[in-house]
């Protein structure tokens, strides 16, 4: 599934240190705003144990993980939306992600600059916010200036979405991004064809120092986890030039260096497990001795919806779905005593696939 998270904050927070560690892509990385002019983008591997487990299992010729897409966009400044520091060539940029990575710094470090010569992480928060949320308005207002043209010759259609921009415009001028309107379902699919940036998810990263790592009393880090609540967005906390250093290395001394900081997994891992859920997504596997792959779909996906992801033809020509779970299979490890068990499932067009599931799809060919 081709779906990305942008990565965004001031310049110098360290988003393009975090986005080398993330796809060791090479992102150039320099003290000074907007080294960074073209969008760098990279896929990477979703962590998740489920997969190794599966292939100890089956022991196929090849495991194939899934996958997510990550987009370093430059540093925004005060005054982007009106094109400020390139601000319209990398707001443009963001409008083309699903979901936004907010990087904010939450660190002292006087050999590093800051844009407004002071760390405030709410200060920087809210600048990106209302860079966002202006460069939304302006967007949204042109768009209605269209639509209220046709809503004027009765047209049904048009007065329904003149009806939902003029809701996203009442909380936009309050300085309220657009997920904070309260929409039902269809107003929602109406408002994402707006294409705005504030409707978008939000994830938080703090970016601390190595010094850092092993201390829980952070008091930027608290604050922008505060904010953070107050939105209901999640936060994950990590140390970018510490992931850098830790991805270039063999998984094994990967884990020696979290475990000398008390960690089990990197930061790394969890920013990308919580960036996957952040969109929405669920993982489920296909199991056999050619190949076990893990396979990406939204929540809430039907049986023929998931099989799509596969083969587009498989929706279409999907009879039934054989599910068993992961869990089963952990703990019997082998498919064969889950069937014993009775846990293999027959699952008709109506079943709405669950994170986790091991399927095998019946189609007509």
């Amino acid at each position: 599934m081709a779906l990305n998270c942008g990565i965004v904050g001031l310049p110098n927070v360290g988003k393009s240190t975090i986005f080398n560690a993330l796809t060791k892509a090479g992102a150039q990385a320099a003290n000074y705003p907007f080294c960074t002019i073209e969008p760098n983008t990279g896929v990477v591997e979703v962590p998740d144990e489920r997969l190794n487990r599966l292939a100890e299992i089956y022991k196929p010729k090849r495991t194939v993980p899934t996958m997510i897409e990550f987009v370093d966009i430059a540093g925004l400044v005060k005054g982007a939306s009106q094109g400020e520091g390139l601000g319209n060539q990398f707001l443009s940029h963001i409008r083309e992600v699903d979901a936004i990575c907010h990087v904010v710094r939450a660190f002292q470090d006087e050999n590093i600059t800051h844009v407004h010569g002071k760390v405030d992480p709410i200060e920087d928060i809210t600048v990106i916010n209302y860079e966002l949320i202006l460069a939304d308005l302006d967007s949204l207002e042109k768009q209605q200036q269209r639509v209220s043209k046709t809503a004027k010759t009765g047209n049904k259609e048009a007065a329904e979405i003149l009806s939902v921009m003029d809701k996203i415009l009442e909380a936009l001028k309050k300085g309220n991004r657009a997920s904070t309107v309260e929409l039902n379902e269809e107003e929602f699919k109406i408002a994402k064809k707006f294409n705005l940036i504030t409707i978008k998810p939000v994830l938080y990263v703090a970016n601390i120092l190595d010094s850092d790592v092993k201390s829980t009393d952070n008091p930027l880090v608290k604050t922008i986890t505060d904010f953070a609540n107050k939105e209901g967005a999640p936060v994950v906390v990590l140390c970018g030039r510490f992931e850098e250093e830790i991805s270039g290395l063999e998984k094994e001394d990967q884990l020696a260096f979290l475990e000398e900081i008390g960690e089990k997994e990197s930061g790394l891992s969890r920013m990308i497990r919580a960036s996957y859920q952040l969109l929405g997504l669920l993982t489920f596997f296909t199991a056999g001795v050619e190949e076990v792959r893990a396979w990406t779909t939204k929540q809430g996906s039907s049986g023929p919806v998931a099989a799509s992801v596969i083969h587009s033809d498989f929706e279409k020509g999907y009879i039934r779905a054989e599910v068993m779970r992961y869990e089963d299979l952990d703990r019997t490890g082998d498919a064969t005593k889950v069937k014993e068990e009775g846990k293999l499932r027959v699952e008709g067009k109506d079943y709405i696939v669950q994170d986790g599931d091991v399927i095998y799809f019946r189609v007509n060919a």
